[in-house]
């Protein structure tokens, strides 16, 4: 299946793009930016330096926007440091970003591969995704699905008592892309307040024998310090990762089909994912939001496939 992921790295969006890097079943067309968890220059230099990591410097990066639509920007360096990268110090990334911008490389790629094929996997703002359909309206009918980490309905807010971080960056955005009709399946804070990164866990990803386990489970530790003390735990929860392995085994994961309306009028819950999860309304089904995980299996296919390496 041929991916594109649009991130803002931080630790757990690199532990995303390794996870599509090993796993043979995904063709990751390219990464593009975006301005989010820190700003736009980190992200890209983040996503290069996962790149090599990864030893995969023929993957495009493309930088895109570094603001949201409407609003001042945002960032979470409060969970991931400074430069997002924080636990592991990687060496400066070998190479600049790919030239062109994230958006016209989003729509060149959907474009130029025949319609339904391509996958956009968003695990940031949804500000590039948000101007890459408002400059081609076709990509409504080509783009394959959106599969992306985002919102929260029983669990409520994660920046804000009401909101969930990467909508609330750019609520705008949201609301474009969930106004837009291309099929969306969403990985909430219900679904990724439950895969609790325990020490145990995070032991287990550092026992992995190559170079890659060890810098992933002090990424995560570092990232999660922030939400353990939060929540009073030994860990935190595992965001980005659910997008991707969904892809590989969807059955992992339970959900149905929605409404999902993004607040943008109220200054006290602006972000807020209103999700019709009974049906009350009569608004149109336009997301497939997730609920349920096996957390077990969800760890278990990590660190398989970071085995890789």
């Amino acid at each position: 299946m041929k991916i594109i992921i649009d991130t803002d790295p931080g630790q757990d969006d690199a532990l995303t793009i390794l996870l599509a890097l090993a796993s043979p079943e995904i063709d990751l067309l390219g990464i593009t930016t975006v301005a989010g968890n820190v700003p736009l220059t980190r992200t890209t230099e983040n996503a290069l330096k996962t790149l090599d990591l990864a030893g995969r410097p023929d993957i495009p990066v493309h930088a895109g926007a570094d603001r949201p639509l409407l609003r001042p920007g945002v960032t979470a360096t409060h969970v991931h440091g400074r430069t997002g990268f924080e636990g592991v110090d990687l060496p400066a990334p070998s190479r600049p970003p790919t030239p062109g911008h994230a958006v016209d490389f989003i729509i060149r790629s959907v474009m130029e591969n025949p319609p339904g094929t391509v996958t956009l996997c968003t695990i940031g703002p949804l500000t590039n995704i948000a101007l890459a359909l408002g400059r081609e309206p076709r990509l409504r009918e080509r783009i394959g699905q959106i599969v992306m980490m985002g919102c929260a309905f029983s669990e409520v807010g994660n920046i804000t008592a009401a909101a969930e971080f990467n909508v609330y960056v750019d609520p705008h955005a949201a609301e474009m892309v969930f106004a837009s009709g291309v099929p969306l399946v969403v990985f909430p804070l219900d679904v990724t307040h439950q895969l609790h990164t325990s020490a145990a866990r995070l032991a287990r990803i550092a026992a992995i024998p190559n170079r890659i386990g060890p810098v992933v489970a002090a990424w995560l530790r570092f990232e999660k310090r922030f939400e353990a003390t939060k929540y009073g735990t030994d860990g935190g929860p595992l965001h980005d990762p659910n997008t991707v392995i969904w892809l590989l085994k969807p059955d992992l994961y339970r959900g149905r089909q929605v409404n999902v309306q993004i607040e943008t009028g109220s200054p006290l819950t602006m972000g807020m994912s209103v999700v019709d999860w009974w049906g009350i309304s009569s608004a149109n089904r336009n997301a497939l939001f997730m609920r349920e995980v096996d957390v077990d299996g969800v760890y278990d296919l990590l660190i398989e496939r970071l085995a890789r390496f």
